[in-house]
């Protein structure tokens, strides 16, 4: 067989494929090996951030759910812990995630639609009630007002009796992937990197349990990013983060341990496991190399999975059930520290409990009816998955050079090259796949004439005026005197240097609202225009 035979085969990422692998396709040089590979558990992390991997415990598995009001999605969440959920998953709506009220004019169609509507603390208290905070962890998916639902939630906490300490979780908190691929920004850059840093501080006192940024490559996935461009953008944001917080007089292992990552599942399956092992390697080498971190763990990417919901299809939406498996297989196969699995009709509205469950259930059989738990890097030493780790990384490190080059990320942000960068890629793949070149099972191939639609989960339009009509209770009940005094501080203390946590979690406890928060930082700070919108 002729090995260099080019037959335009590539990865999904366009790296050339060989029709077979031999183990002179990697570097083997026992001096090499323990700077590439390692063992689990030891730098650079290429194999694993722990020894033993799966064998003690699973990955945690969250599924991604909210929608409605609090009410509802609580019901939602203690259903799912109930068929063995191990850790919540907070799905915020539109409103909420731009920091406006649900009777915003701004919000109007959208309250409670693609998640929870969150108004003040009285809603987190609805939205958590019966859930003891002790005893889960909860990722919380929201980025520019990160840090008002990060209170509210140990406001909640402190009612409920448990101590700070004794939170566990993550916020997202990775607004500069907003500007690139998602657009739910609120501030400019260089005042969400100040709240973003306020937050690693505030943490690192008193919610040391909480991972304070999950550095997102998900949402630039999702817009058509390829492997490559995910990893080296969602590393950048990283190194643009850490640079923040150094410059803010925060110690790089003081909060490398509190950051972790979030990344795309794709049925690409072993160029997604060979993605995570060359994210896990590069991080690890950044921490250790160019800010000096001593500590391992400052040196270890975590990372949370989420199934590619950009290839799941309206057509014959059951066979999203294989495609999920798949993606669920490549990020446990890959080593992710936590998994959501899509449902099956994500295409075409918010998840059914039916199809939540079947999702669940998924992780669990890859979890306990497979042997990928029974060793770390189950594929490590596969001489295609090794080359394509080394073939990702080098990819990604051109990546970085490029965005160095432009004076980092912010900088790049303003420019719009990353946005341009992934934007070009998602055309190629359109067009792939309206040329056929790219098959999508029941879309561009094996279509039946006439799909027929699941039973679907539908969020009515009321929803919105009982959300108002809760909101409206809650500002005729609270002292309005305290509040204004409360927000007048917390403006104060953004035209200054001053933390802004302490003063945003007083608006908070005194029923501020989380609209009222955001347009208090929004009139010191002002809102983000993109450049091709100026």
């Amino acid at each position: 067989m002729d090995r260099a035979a080019d037959d335009g085969l590539a990865s999904a990422s366009g790296i050339p494929v060989r029709p077979v692998y031999r183990p002179d396709d990697v570097a083997w040089e026992p001096e090499a090996y323990p700077e590439s590979l390692g063992d689990p558990g030891t730098y650079p992390f290429t194999r694993g951030v722990h020894g033993s991997m799966y064998r003690g415990r699973l990955w945690t598995m969250r599924q991604y759910a909210g929608f409605a009001t609090a009410a509802e999605s609580n019901r939602r969440y203690r259903y799912l812990l109930e068929q063995g959920q191990t850790g919540l998953s907070v799905a915020f709506d539109l409103p909420t995630q731009m920091g406006h009220d649900s009777d915003s004019e701004l919000a109007a169609g959208e309250v409670g639609k693609v998640g929870v509507a969150i108004d003040s603390l009285e809603d987190m208290r609805r939205l958590l009630d019966g859930i003891p905070l002790d005893q889960v962890s909860t990722s919380m998916t929201i980025n520019a007002p990160a840090a008002v639902l990060l209170l509210l939630y140990e406001l909640v906490g402190e009612e409920q009796g448990v101590a700070a300490g004794d939170l566990r979780g993550t916020i997202q908190n990775d607004v500069l992937k907003e500007y690139i691929a998602r657009g739910t920004y609120i501030y400019p850059p260089r005042p969400s990197l100040r709240l973003i840093t306020d937050t690693f501080a505030y943490c690192a006192e008193r919610l040391p349990r909480f991972n304070t940024i999950s550095i997102s490559g998900y949402h630039m996935a999702e817009a058509g990013a390829t492997a490559v461009q995910e990893v080296a953008f969602t590393l950048a944001d990283a190194i643009a983060y850490v640079e923040a917080a150094v410059a803010a007089g925060l110690s790089v292992d003081r909060i490398g341990p509190r950051l972790s990552f979030f990344f795309v599942a794709r049925s690409s399956l072993l160029e997604e496991v060979a993605k995570f092992r060359a994210a896990r390697r590069l991080w690890a080498r950044i921490m250790r190399e160019r800010f000096g971190a001593t500590d391992p763990r400052s040196q270890m990417l975590r990372f949370h999975t989420q199934t590619a919901g950009v290839q799941l299809t309206a057509q014959q939406a059951e066979v999203n059930l294989a495609r999920v498996t798949i993606q669920a297989l490549a990020a446990t196969l890959g080593g992710t520290q936590s998994l959501h699995a899509n449902a099956y009709d994500e295409a075409l509205a918010l998840p059914s409990e039916k199809a939540a469950r079947l999702a669940l259930r998924t992780q669990q059989v890859i979890g306990h009816e497979t042997d990928v738990a029974l060793t770390a890097d189950p594929l490590g030493g596969s001489w295609f998955v090794e080359s394509l780790t080394d073939e990702l990384e080098a990819g990604v490190l051109d990546y970085l050079e490029r965005v160095a080059d432009l004076g980092g990320a912010v900088r790049a942000i303003e420019r719009g090259y990353q946005k341009a960068e992934i934007e070009r890629s998602a055309y190629e793949l359109t067009r792939a796949v309206e040329r056929g070149e790219r098959v999508v099972v029941g879309v561009n191939r094996y279509r039946l004439d006439e799909d027929i639609d699941p039973e679907l989960q539908r969020v009515d339009d009321s929803v919105r005026d009982a959300q108002v009509q809760r909101l409206r209770l809650v500002r005729a009940e609270r002292d309005a005197d305290a509040v204004a005094s409360a927000l007048a501080e917390l403006r104060k203390a953004a035209e200054g240097t001053d933390n802004l946590l302490p003063p945003m979690k007083e608006a908070l406890a005194r029923m501020a609202t989380v609209g009222e928060v955001c347009d208090a930082l929004r009139a010191v700070f002002g809102v983000h225009r993109p450049a091709d919108a100026l």
